[in-house]
């Protein structure tokens, strides 16, 4: 299949540019930042194991799977609103069977972070119970590169402040959609009586990637940095396994381009010349972020993929409706024509960009039943 097949070329990319130890994903600087957080693990009270819900298993942090601690290990399901919400029901209900405590969060969410802070606040209290009561607690995030964990750690910060109603300028943990830009080990406060500290490390990853599947979910996720894999090689994962699944079917019912642009004009009558000059003046049809923009890659996915009658189990099958797919994208995108191999690049990072934010659906890379934990 198609998508196996991808999987692997990506693998054996993600393989190859380990290898390097100047430009590979393995730095010396990742390695530095490994010995710094297995030393600091026995010292803190809580270890949080920030994973991407999207992939539960492929981006375990693989320095604490051989590392006993007396500190308590909570998995952090980060990113949920990118993963499909009933697997991760079903991956946090996965955990509880083995034992872990486990939580799903979106680190963007307040509402989410509130509880969130209130849950490892009750944990707490209950290893305050059981033991010399301390004044100051530390937790420290660990995990993979780009899950998010200084995202979660400004979050965290931000509301306990507000909730200790403390005074006083905010400290922010360095956030970027890049793997790897948290460089320093940092230390935010949480939460007042008692004193909570949460520890952001940098993003690390194991010195090898021996499954060439785990390599591909991590590249297609953000964990290792896009220049050390192609870009088209990613847009083309992800458009196969859109292709296998039956996320495109929500778009069914999406209004076609002229019934949309019908639409517009009714409301420009009701806006009047001019507030609808101003709203035609906002949209640029070469930013992909905007949602007009969004819905008419969405109409484009599925009209393709819903017409193509040829079996999509079968490789050079899924390959011939991925570079239709190609084509039409350019167009939906208005990629100019000129260098195919540039034309194609621009338009896998578009498509690698939407995926990412969430607005091509909502997938579960992992799957419960083919991973042991």
């Amino acid at each position: 299949m198609e998508t196996a097949a991808l999987a692997r070329r990506l693998g054996a990319a993600v393989k190859k540019a380990g290898t390097n130890k100047r430009s590979g994903w393995f730095t010396s600087h990742m390695a530095a930042a490994s010995r710094a957080i297995m030393e600091r693990v026995p010292l803190v009270d809580f270890t949080l194991e920030v994973r991407d819900a999207r992939i539960p298993i492929s981006s375990a942090y693989e320095d604490l799977r051989h590392f006993s601690s007396s500190s308590m290990h909570i998995i952090v399901l980060n990113k949920m609103d990118l993963a499909d919400r009933l697997q991760t029901q079903k991956w946090l209900e996965y955990f509880g069977e083995q034992n872990c405590i486990c939580y799903g969060i979106n680190s963007h969410n307040k509402d989410n972070i509130k509880v969130f802070l209130n849950f490892l606040q009750a944990r707490v209290r209950e290893l305050n119970k059981l033991g010399q009561p301390k004044h100051t607690i530390t937790m420290m995030l660990v995990g993979i590169p780009n899950v998010g964990k200084s995202a979660l750690a400004n979050s965290l910060h931000q509301i306990g402040r507000i909730s200790a109603a403390e005074k006083g300028r905010l400290k922010h943990a360095i956030v970027s959609p890049v793997a790897g830009e948290t460089k320093d080990i940092s230390s935010l406060k949480i939460a007042s009586h008692p004193n909570i500290y949460v520890l952001d490390t940098p993003g690390v990853l194991p010195t090898e990637i021996l499954d060439a599947e785990v390599g591909a979910k991590l590249a297609l996720t953000g964990a290792i940095k896009d220049c050390l894999v192609e870009e088209q090689e990613l847009a083309r994962y992800f458009l196969a396994i859109l292709n296998s699944s039956d996320a495109y079917k929500d778009w069914k019912n999406l209004p076609s381009e002229e019934v949309e642009r019908s639409s517009e004009d009714h409301k420009a009558k009701l806006l009047g010349i001019h507030e609808a000059d101003i709203r035609r003046r906002k949209q640029y049809p070469t930013d992909h972020t905007q949602d007009f923009v969004v819905r008419s890659v969405r109409r484009t996915l599925f009209e393709t993929v819903s017409s193509f009658k040829e079996n999509l189990e079968n490789e050079e099958k899924m390959g011939k409706l991925i570079e239709a797919q190609f084509v039409a994208l350019r167009e939906v995108f208005h990629v100019p024509l000129g260098s195919d191999e540039d034309g194609i690049y621009k338009v896998a990072k578009k498509l690698l960009n939407l995926y990412r934010t969430g607005r091509l659906g909502h997938y579960t890379l992992d799957d419960i039943l083919r991973n042991g934990h």
